[in-house]
């Protein structure tokens, strides 16, 4: 018997239970540091500096941030269902739980590249993009065949989300999408469930009561990740 596809679009809420600081919403990290300093190119141009140092300090402490029930639940869904994360998260945790397939639409925080690199220019080729773990990376360090910066694998306001088209593609062969962790208010991953086939069965899990209006026609579990994943799963093993 084939099995269903099943595709979880997944944002920085399914993350927070695990303790990684969320970019919108009470303390987020947008809310203590401009978002035009740290996460524009154009903040990158004037200060490199700042930038690498905010990364730094967040990929640090991703090291001992745990993946919770929630991204444990997502990889077992892979017992019974073709899997595919695609998420917000610039984190490894769906990784690390046990996911097989995870599209990063927004990057890695684990990963860096040379700032003249993965660019339209070459086909956003991933061939000097390097996996650093939780290492910083100062003023200094180059890589690239031009041995340029080391800037943070990171898709910024104002770049081109290269995986978008990807995840297209994959909610349109979508059986199941789970929409998890996400207040849908980040363009253009938000507009992705409109790539549901008719067919579909959507999904969202989300503690505000509010957002079970904005997706029309969709199941919604209102809760938290952890608590709305243990639903999910009971509700799919019906």
């Amino acid at each position: 018997m084939n099995k269903k596809n099943l595709v979880v679009l997944s944002g920085s809420g399914i993350s927070a239970e695990s303790g990684m600081s969320t970019f919108r919403g009470g303390n987020g990290l947008w809310d203590n540091v401009p978002v035009e300093e740290i996460c524009t190119p154009e903040g990158w141009r004037r200060n490199p500096a700042k930038v690498l140092a905010f990364y730094n300090k967040l990929r640090a402490s991703l090291k001992d941030i745990q993946p919770n029930e929630a991204h444990r639940i997502v990889a077992q869904l892979e017992d019974d269902y073709n899997v595919c994360v695609v998420t917000q998260n610039v984190d490894n945790l769906h990784e690390r739980a046990g996911s097989t397939r995870v599209v990063h639409l927004h990057g890695e925080l684990t990963k860096v590249r040379p700032e003249d690199c993965y660019t339209d220019y070459d086909g956003y080729s991933l061939k000097y993009v390097q996996d650093i773990g939780y290492s910083p990376v100062e003023l200094g360090r180059t890589g690239g065949p031009r041995s340029k910066q080391l800037r943070p694998h990171i898709v910024w306001f104002g770049e081109a989300v290269p995986n978008l088209e990807t995840a297209a593609r994959l909610v349109s062969l979508a059986d199941i999408l789970v929409i998890v962790g996400t207040s849908l208010q980040v363009y253009p991953a938000a507009s992705l469930y409109h790539y549901a086939p008719d067919k579909c069965r959507i999904f969202l899990i989300d503690p505000d009561s509010h957002l079970g209006h904005q997706v029309p026609g969709v199941t919604f579990i209102n809760d938290v990740a952890t608590a709305g994943m243990r639903k999910l799963k009971s509700i799919l093993s019906e």
